[in-house]
């Protein structure tokens, strides 16, 4: 009895003032210090929060900040000034777009990934006290969705970094993205990299000859790459200034793509109509070329010096005319022929261009691995226009399977039968009818496989190749899934990426094999800790002693780095705030 009297007069009573600081906390979240601004948000009196930088040591993930730069040369601003501002509260627009460039840079692909890191430390990095939680964050990722305005930005972002192209060529080519969800109902598609056919949708990418993106063509259930071929150069004549002359020999730009879109007739129709040229594989080659026609050349593909073995003749396809054709020839005999409209480009040139294409192949591996951009922020689906849109018949294709397979079992048997009556082998005409006599079960069974056949082409001809999605039975009528919110990622993602290449491009001055290691070094530089230091009087923000990197000739890069962003003189965006960066501490 004693010992619970004693505790009961050590309890204290909480005052009002304490009380209501307790629920303060409790409203604005755990580590959140701006209780002004916060309570300024609850009313919805305020914008959003201004950027408030203050003295700090070691914040996590400070050396993204070496990214900002980068990203506003890329065109950063672009989505500041086409969105709307975000209803009245704490985060703003710009808050939200530098968290997820920010997020893409450190490596974190989702934004249910920010659970594992202190909300806090990305706070720092925008000038707040914290970063919004997860479920909030997807809140204002919808509130700036639901403006449906990427394609906009898409499209100033497109003429912004063609402007600084030098050259016309434009490297276009599809990604399928797997859908293993369950809301959406999704045709099936071949994904190479799985060697599997599985439900998935296709984007095709737009590219630069050094990899670099340009675009994003979101496909709507089922296209070819011509069809995003044909779109996107309708978006690329809307920023080429130059105009088509049938006179001239010079192409206003030039598509290089695989051989998925192999067409010769719509190949001459660009070039005679439009005056652009095209460089691709050529489709079926069934000749071969005397080897000595060919000539050994050097030739630079991806900074690399590359021997190959090269020729050019004329070739003239039915129904299409005549055309560039360059072959490459391999060491195992094997002749890569590549047909182009492009009557500048000599026989060097066009191989390049050509072979330059797995830049855009190793685009792809890199996001994937690297940003993982396959993945949702958003999920739901949505209604296609079903009257409109046009796929292949269900029917016709199984038919079509059908004899695919009929045809494939037909000619192993007739290879088998081939094998045992072959002339050569048969001692004399005697024994050959005897071979053939004793075969009668196997040419059977080959006049059976053919009589299904062309039972099965007369049964197709009487079904449409095409239907629209209102005449598939309920059940298996195709939705899609929601947009906006994968374009507002492909934005975020190629910015991020184009930020990181535009680094990676100055490392060679001041780094040895850059090349190889470049973007670890960048990685690396990303993700350690940095110590802020503002100076408001001269309206500076300091970013030093970035924590040692991994060996003494990154930490000697990062110097050199710090002295060529300098020179940018970047402004933290809303913040007025210019940014120095400081060299490594050891």
């Amino acid at each position: 009895m004693d010992e619970e009297k004693n505790n009961s007069n050590n309890v204290r009573l909480i005052t009002r003032s304490e009380r209501s600081e307790i629920d303060a906390h409790a409203v604005i979240g755990i580590g959140a210090t701006m209780k002004e601004e916060r309570g300024l948000a609850c009313t919805g009196t305020q914008v959003y929060a201004a950027s408030r930088f203050e003295a700090q040591e070691s914040v996590c993930f400070g050396g993204v900040l070496f990214a900002l730069p980068a990203l506003i040369s890329q065109g950063l601003d672009k989505i500041f000034t086409t969105f709307r501002q975000l209803p009245n509260g704490f985060y703003g627009l710009h808050h939200i777009i530098l968290l997820m460039c920010f997020m893409a840079l450190c490596r974190i692909k989702n934004p249910e990934q920010l659970k594992k890191y202190p909300c806090g430390e990305f706070g720092k990095l925008l000038g707040l006290d914290r970063s919004p939680q997860v479920e909030y964050l997807r809140v204002k990722i919808r509130q700036i969705t639901e403006q449906s305005k990427c394609d906009l930005v898409h499209e100033q972002l497109f003429q912004t970094w063609t402007e600084q192209m030098d050259e016309a060529f434009y490297y276009i080519d599809g990604h399928v993205r797997v859908y293993s969800g369950s809301l959406a109902h999704l045709p099936k598609h071949y994904v190479s990299r799985e060697k599997l056919c599985l439900t998935a949708t296709t984007e095709f990418y737009v590219n630069t000859c050094k990899g670099l993106p340009l675009m994003v063509i979101t496909g709507e259930l089922n296209e070819k790459l011509k069809a995003a071929i044909e779109k996107a150069i309708i978006e690329i004549k809307k920023v080429t200034k130059a105009k088509a002359d049938k006179t001239s020999q010079k192409p206003i730009f030039t598509i290089v793509f695989d051989r998925e879109a192999y067409e010769p007739k719509w190949f001459k129709k660009l070039w005679e109509e439009e005056r652009i040229a095209v460089i691709s594989y050529r489709k079926n080659v069934k000749d071969n070329w005397d080897e000595s026609l060919f000539e050994e050349t050097v030739v630079k593909v991806d900074n690399v010096d590359v021997t190959m073995r090269l020729c050019e003749l004329g070739t003239y396809i039915k129904d299409a005319g005549w055309f560039r054709e360059v072959r490459k020839l391999s060491n195992n005999g094997h002749q890569t022929a590549i047909i182009t409209t492009n009557p500048e480009l000599n026989l060097t040139e066009v191989a390049i261009r050509m072979f330059t294409r797995w830049s855009q192949e190793n685009f792809f591996k890199y996001m994937i691995v690297n940003f993982d951009f396959d993945k949702m922020i958003e999920y739901g689906t949505r209604e296609l226009n079903s009257k409109t849109i046009r796929i292949p018949n269900p029917s016709c294709v199984q038919l079509s399977y059908k004899i695919k397979k009929l045809r494939e079992k037909k000619g192993r048997m007739e290879a088998k039968l081939y094998q045992k009556i072959d002339p050569e082998n048969a001692e004399s005409i005697e024994k050959l009818q005897k071979i053939i006599t004793h075969e009668k079960t196997l040419l059977e069974q080959i006049n059976d496989f053919e009589e299904d056949i062309n039972k099965l082409i007369e049964d197709r001809k009487n079904v449409t190749a095409g239907i629209s999605i209102d005449q598939l039975p309920p059940d298996k009528q195709y939705n899609m899934l929601k947009q906006e919110s994968k374009k507002l990622k492909n934005i975020i993602v190629m910015l991020a990426y184009r930020a990181e290449s535009s680094l990676y491009n100055l490392l060679p001055e001041f780094y040895a094999n850059a090349c190889k290691d470049g973007r670890q070094l960048l990685k690396e530089i990303f993700i350690s800790d940095a110590d802020f230091i503002p100076d408001l009087q001269k309206q500076i923000l300091t970013v030093r002693r970035l924590h040692s990197l991994s060996t003494p000739r990154a930490n000697a890069a990062v110097r050199k780095l710090c002295e060529c962003l300098n020179k940018t003189q970047c402004i933290f965006p809303y913040a007025d705030l210019k940014l120095f960066f400081d060299s490594v501490a050891f």
